[in-house]
C-alpha cells in the first residue's frame, strides 16, 4: 500500500504531499489540474518496482538498476521530449524531487532529476526489495477493441506515440485466467459485473475479445463502450490482476459513459477497495463523486476513503486539499459548475 507521495517541482505541483488511504483514493479537479499526472507518477513508481520483481532470481534492487528502469518508465508513460520536461518550469535550472512511502517500509523510494535531465534520474533512497504484483492502470479509453496484436505492434513500431499504460494493460488483459483455489473468489467478484454486462468476457484463439451472450458471442468492438470498460475490469479480475493486495489506477472512469453504467462502475470500484485493492481514481464528474460517496457511506463496514481536491492558484500552479470527506475539500471549480447548472435549470420551472 502507498502511504504517501511527496513532490517538489513536479509538472504543475511546486510542492505537494498526498497522504493516501488503504482503500479508495479519489482525486478531483477540473481539466489541467494534474489529476492524471498524479496517477501516472504513482503508477510509474509501483510498476517499476513490480516489473523488477518479475525475475524471481533477481537480488534486491540496486541504484543502477532503478535509475535506468524508473527513468525509462517515466518517459514511456508521460512521453515528454526529455525527462527534464516533467520538472516544474521556472527561470534557470530547477530540480524535481519525488518521495514515495509505502506501508511496507523497505519499498520506500526517493528520486530526483533536473530540468536538464534527458533520460536519467538520481535515486536518493533505494527500496530494499521488489513488489510482488503488477499494478493495473485503466486509461480513459477502453482497450478491448484494439487488443488484437496491439502489444506486438507497440513493441516493434519505432516512434509509436502511445503511452506505455496501454501496452501494460493489454499485457494483463491477455494473461491466462486464474484457476485453482481462487476461482470461487473470482466468481463472486464477476457475478455483479456479468449481470451488468448481460454476459461474460471471452478471449478467442484468434486473439479477439467477445462478449458471450445467451444468443451467442458478440465482437467486443460492436459492444457499447461502457460495457467494454466493465469488460476490462471483469477480465482483469478473471486473470487475478485485480484480486487482493493489488493496485488499481483508473483515469476518469466515467468518460463517455451514461449515468446507469457510471453507477455500475462505482459499485465495482467500491467492491475492489473493500477486498484489498488500493484504488486511485481521477475524476471531474460530480455524478461519479456523489455515487462513490453514497456507496461508501452505505457500506456495511467502514471504508478507508480519502478525497483530494486539485485547483489552480493565482500563479498558475496547483494547490491540493485533502481529507476523509468531500466537505474537507472546499470549492472545486468543475463541481461548482455542475451544481450551478442544476440550480439554473431548476429555476426555469
Amino acid at each position: 500500500m502507498i502511504n504517501q507521495l511527496k513532490l517538489k517541482n513536479f509538472t504543475v505541483f511546486p510542492e505537494a504531499e498526498l497522504n493516501f488511504g488503504r482503500g479508495l483514493n479519489v482525486i478531483i479537479g477540473e481539466n489541467g489540474t494534474g489529476k492524471s499526472h498524479l496517477l501516472k507518477l504513482a503508477y510509474s513508481i509501483v510498476t517499476t518496482l513490480a516489473e523488477g520483481g518479475l525475475d524471481k532470481h533477481k537480488a534486491e534492487p540496486t541504484k543502477g538498476q532503478l535509475q535506468e528502469a524508473l527513468a525509462l518508465k517515466l518517459r514511456r508513460v508521460f512521453m515528454p521530449d526529455e525527462l527534464g520536461r516533467l520538472a516544474t518550469r521556472k527561470r534557470g535550472r530547477n530540480r524535481c524531487e519525488v518521495s514515495c512511502k509505502f506501508a511496507d517500509g523497505p519499498l520506500n523510494t526517493e528520486f530526483s532529476f533536473s530540468t536538464q535531465s534527458k533520460s536519467e534520474v538520481t535515486i536518493e533512497t533505494s527500496p530494499k526489495k521488489w513488489l510482488e504484483k503488477l499494478p493495473v492502470f485503466i486509461p480513459t479509453r477502453e482497450l478491448m477493441s484494439i487488443y488484437p496484436n496491439f502489444v506486438s505492434i507497440y513493441d516493434t513500431t519505432v516512434g509509436l506515440e502511445l503511452e506505455a499504460t496501454w501496452r501494460d494493460t493489454c499485457l494483463l488483459l491477455g494473461a491466462l485466467e486464474r484457476r485453482g483455489p481462487k476461482e470461487t473468489k473470482i466468481k463472486e467478484f464477476l457475478e455483479p459485473l456479468e449481470a451488468a454486462m448481460g454476459g461474460s468476457v471471452v478471449l478467442d484463439k484468434s486473439g479477439r475479445f467477445y462478449l458471450k451472450l445467451p444468443s451467442g458471442n458478440m465482437e467486443m468492438h460492436l459492444v457499447a463502450e461502457g460495457i467494454r470498460k466493465l469488460g476490462m475490469v471483469a477480465r482483469l479480475i478473471a486473470t487475478g490482476s485485480l484480486l487482493e493486495k493489488g493496485y488499481l489506477f483508473w483515469d476518469e472512469p466515467e468518460a463517455n459513459l451514461n449515468p446507469k453504467v457510471i453507477k455500475d462502475v462505482a459499485k465495482t470500484i467500491l467492491h475492489l477497495s473493500e477486498n484489498g485493492i488500493q484504488v486511485f481514481v481521477a475524476t471531474h464528474s460530480l455524478f461519479m463523486l456523489r455515487e462513490l460517496n453514497i456507496l461508501s457511506e452505505q457500506a456495511e463496514k467502514k471504508l478507508d476513503v480519502r478525497y483530494f481536491g486539485l485547483s489552480k492558484n493565482s500563479d498558475g500552479m496547483n494547490d491540493i486539499e485533502q481529507g476523509d470527506s468531500i466537505e474537507d475539500l472546499g470549492d472545486i471549480t468543475s463541481l461548482d459548475e455542475e451544481l450551478h447548472q442544476s440550480q439554473r435549470f431548476s429555476e426555469l420551472g
